[in-house]
C-alpha cells in the first residue's frame, strides 16, 4: 500500500535548521521543567511509601476522604480520584510506609469505616515500597535505559557506521527527553509502567530509523551523482509511506489503549502516544539530517558532488 505517490520530492532536509531549533526548544522547556519541579513526579515505585486504592459504593469527595483521616498520621500525603468519576475510586498515597508506622493500612481502613460506614467502599489494592527499595528500582530502572542506549550505539556502529548510531542516539535522547519533559509539565507520575513504555519507545524509534538509514546506505552505493544531501531526502522520501502506515496503525492500537484500556494503564498508553508521535518526528527531522552535520564534521572517504 502506497500513500505517497512514487517519485514524490518533498524537501524535509530543507527545513533541518528549523527543526533542530524547534527540538531544541522542547527540550530546553522539558528540563528546565524538571529542574523546576525538582526533577520527575516519582510514584511510590521509585519514592517509596504506601499506596491505597478504595472503591467507594457512594459518590464522596476527596476532602470527605481527606477529614475522614485526618486522625492518620499520613505524612506527606496526596488523594486523588483514579479512573472515571462513575468508578468512585481513589487513591490514598502517603511517604509512609507500614514497616515505619505499624498499622497504617489497618489505621486507613479503621478511619474510613467510622466515617463511611461498613460495606460502604472496598479496599481494592494495597502497595508498600520502602524507601531503600524505591531507590534501588530508580537506579536500576535508570541502568537500564542507559544499557540499552549503548547497545544500541554499538549495534549500529558495527551495522552501520558511526555517524549513523550517533544520530539514532541523538534522536533517541531527544524522545526520552521530551516524553519525560511532558509527563513533568503535565505533573504525571513516573512509576515503572512508565520506564517500560519509554523502553518501547526507544525500540519503537529505533525500528523506524533503522529503516531510513538501510535506504540511506543502499542509496549511497546505488547512486554515486547525487550529493549526500539529496540522497538523505530521497531515502527519507522513499519510505515514508511505509513510516506513515507504521506509526498510523501503532498510533490507533495505542489510542485505543489510552481511551479504552482503564486507568490501570492510561500513562503507560500516554507515554506511549507521546513517544511515537515524536519518535516518528525524530526518524524524519532528527536522526538522519544528524548525518549531514557529523559528515561536516567528519567527512567520510567516499567523495560525493557538492
Amino acid at each position: 500500500m502506497e500513500l505517497i505517490k512514487p517519485g514524490t520530492t518533498i524537501n524535509f532536509v530543507g527545513v533541518i535548521k528549523v527543526a533542530f531549533l524547534a527540538s531544541l526548544a522542547a527540550i530546553i522547556i522539558s528540563i528546565a521543567s524538571l529542574v523546576l519541579h525538582g526533577g520527575p513526579n516519582l510514584g511510590i515505585d521509585f519514592a517509596g511509601g504506601t499506596m491505597v486504592q478504595v472503591k467507594f459504593k457512594d459518590k464522596v469527595t476527596v476532602d470527605e476522604i481527606r477529614k475522614a483521616l485526618a486522625t492518620v498520621e499520613l505524612g506527606k500525603s496526596v488523594i486523588q480520584q483514579f479512573g472515571y468519576a462513575a468508578d468512585r475510586e481513589f487513591l490514598i498515597k502517603t511517604d509512609r510506609s507500614s514497616s515505619e508506622i505499624k498499622g497504617l493500612t489497618g489505621s486507613i481502613n479503621e478511619a474510613l469505616g467510622e466515617r463511611f460506614g461498613d460495606g460502604n467502599y472496598e479496599i481494592r489494592r494495597v502497595e508498600v515500597v520502602g524507601p531503600k527499595v524505591g531507590e534501588d528500582l530508580r537506579k536500576k530502572g535508570f541502568l537500564a535505559i542507559c544499557y540499552a542506549m549503548i547497545g544500541i550505539l554499538i549495534y549500529i556502529t558495527w551495522r552501520f557506521e558511526l555517524r549513523y548510531a550517533l544520530g539514532a542516539i541523538i534522536a533517541l535522547v531527544h524522545d526520552v527527553t521530551i516524553t519525560v519533559g511532558i509527563f513533568s509539565l503535565l505533573s504525571k507520575e513516573f512509576t515503572l509502567p512508565i520506564i517500560a513504555a519509554l523502553l518501547t519507545i526507544i525500540g519503537y524509534s529505533l525500528n523506524d530509523t533503522i529503516v531510513v538509514f538501510d535506504r540511506i546506505r543502499e542509496n549511497v552505493k546505488k547512486v554515486k551523482r547525487q550529493s549526500l544531501r539529496e540522497i538523505v531526502n530521497a531515502s527519507i522520501n522513499e519510505t515514508l509511506s511505509r513510516t506513515l502506515l507504521t506509526a498510523g496503525t501503532t498510533l490507533l492500537v495505542v489510542a485505543a489503549l489510552f481511551f479504552l484500556g482503564g486507568a490501570v494503564i492510561h500513562d503507560f498508553a500516554f507515554a506511549l502516544l507521546i513517544g511515537i508521535i515524536v519518535g516518528t518526528y525524530s526518524s524524519i527531522y532528527i536522526a538522519s539530517p544528524t548525518i549531514l552535520t557529523w559528515e561536516r564534521i567528519w567527512p567520510s572517504k567516499t567523495k560525493r558532488k557538492g
